[in-house]
């Protein structure tokens, strides 16, 4: 497993906390709602096929099918 995955989760945190403040100053709170929300759901994708991948090495491990 690389430190790439980490750094994307990393980037993806920053810039949906960054836009979070800037939306909340503007006095868009229910866009900046749907903007972490989005945030959250693309990295609950990445981690999902992270744990897919790690099923399907398992499963070759121990010959599993």
């Amino acid at each position: 497993m690389s430190v790439d995955i980490i750094f994307k989760i990393a980037a993806i945190g920053i810039l949906i906390s960054v836009l979070n403040h800037v939306l909340n100053r503007a006095g868009r709170e229910e866009i900046s709602m749907m903007v972490t929300l989005a945030g959250i759901v693309v990295v609950l994708l990445m981690v999902i096929d992270m744990i897919s991948k790690l099923f399907n090495n398992v499963k070759s491990i121990f010959q599993l099918y």
